[in-house]
């Protein structure tokens, strides 16, 4: 499972039975932590959850400002909830790829602002899938 983790909310997005391909979740509020550790725990449990894949949101050069920082602190504390695995994974212009494909399914407006979290959770996930399936490259 796949999470984009917002202010408000953390989008969410889980592998299909293959682990081929990525498909929206939902949407959890990202607001209560404690709450959020224990949907995120029970989710784990209830879709037989292995992995966390926790977007990371690094600059355009690479770099790491208080989002990333905040993306850490909240991956040990699903990590530490859960017992499960996280990774963290490059999350630079998966919105920006979202966007776009809400936009090409013709999802505009406020339907969009209300899917754009599951939909950059697809985004990082598919990335994940895709570079498992090269052998880690790319």
């Amino acid at each position: 499972m796949a999470l984009d983790l917002g202010g408000v909310r953390v989008g969410m997005a889980i592998d299909d039975d293959l682990g081929l391909y990525a498909h929206p979740r939902g949407v959890l509020d990202g607001r209560d932590r404690q709450a959020l550790m224990k949907a995120l725990t029970q989710l784990a449990i209830d879709e037989n959850i292995g992995r966390f894949i926790v977007g990371l949101p690094l600059d355009m050069r690479g770099g790491e400002g208080e989002g990333a920082r905040r993306a850490r602190g909240l991956a040990q504390s699903i990590a530490n909830a859960t017992g499960r695995a996280v990774e963290l994974y490059d999350e630079r212009l998966s919105t920006v790829e979202a966007r776009r494909s809400l936009a090409a399914s013709e999802i505009n407006g406020k339907k969009a602002k209300a899917r754009i979290d599951e939909a950059s959770a697809c985004v990082v996930l598919q990335a994940w899938l895709d570079k498992r399936a090269l052998g880690g490259r790319g």
